[in-house]
């Protein structure tokens, strides 16, 4: 099996804000500038904006050649027709974008989105040269009941069956406790890192080299004032940011900590 440490330290970190549906186009513009600004950033870290739909070009013309990445909240799982009010993912492709939140917790709870339709949606997003963001992660109930794993492993196995293990190695995944997401709550670096080893573990199984590839980002509640103690943690690899990304100091904090 590979090494732990030399695998950690050969992983790039990631910060990527997950704007939802919030923001504006002079936030974004204020945004950018500042990050492009940035002096303070560690060398090892990319900062990923994910901004609404409506505001991908803008951000693409803003970015433009800056060491910047630019992803999308969601995607169809189809490639093109008559689907109002979806967006494929060769359109996302077309208008810059590298990455793709794949599984988000909110699409799931709120619009119905099972294990199926995710590991479907990851595989087209790969199939138009996207990098997706898988994200998983367990309810406050399933928590409390002893499920986390189960739950995890669950919503991992789906896309491992669907697209299997070495499409990983194209992939971003995020772990993302939904007690602790928009609730002000954040999992302690410890009960992250616990589940960060459990994913990572659970791919070593069937492959240790993708295993020790793979970014895992945490997701839920991550703050500047926080957010170092969780990226210091032997499996996380940086954060899957909310409501911090849309307040620039906090976001510039947190891309800091990386």
């Amino acid at each position: 099996m590979p090494n732990a440490q030399q695998d950690q330290a050969e992983r790039r970190h990631l910060v990527a804000g997950n704007w939802k549906m919030n923001g504006t186009a002079a936030l974004l513009r204020n945004m950018i500038s500042n990050l492009l600004d940035e002096s303070d950033l560690p060398a090892n870290t990319d900062v990923l904006l994910l901004p609404p739909f409506p505001y991908l070009t803008l951000a693409e013309s803003l970015i433009q050649d800056q060491p910047l990445l630019l992803g999308a909240q969601n995607l169809s799982a189809h490639e093109q027709g008559a689907h109002t009010g979806e967006v494929s993912a060769a359109m996302l492709a077309e208008v810059g974008c590298e990455y793709v939140l794949v599984g988000h917790s909110e699409r799931r709870e709120l619009h119905g989105e099972d294990d199926d339709l995710v590991a479907e949606k990851f595989v087209v997003a790969q199939r138009a040269g996207l990098r997706p963001i898988l994200c998983m992660g367990e309810s406050a109930k399933q928590r409390k009941n002893g499920l986390t794993e189960v739950i995890v492993k669950r919503q991992l196995q789906a896309v491992l069956d669907r697209a299997g293990v070495a499409a990983l190695g194209n992939a971003v995944l995020a772990y993302e406790p939904l007690w602790a997401i928009g609730t002000g709550k954040t999992a302690s670096p410890e009960q992250a890192q616990e589940v960060h080893a459990y994913i990572r573990q659970t791919i070593a199984a069937v492959d240790a080299r993708i295993a020790g590839q793979v970014q895992i980002l945490y997701g839920g509640s991550v703050k500047a004032d926080n957010a170092a103690d969780l990226f210091a943690q032997t499996d996380i690899d940086g954060g899957l940011i909310g409501g911090a990304s849309l307040q620039v100091e906090q976001f510039l904090g947190i891309c800091r900590a990386g």
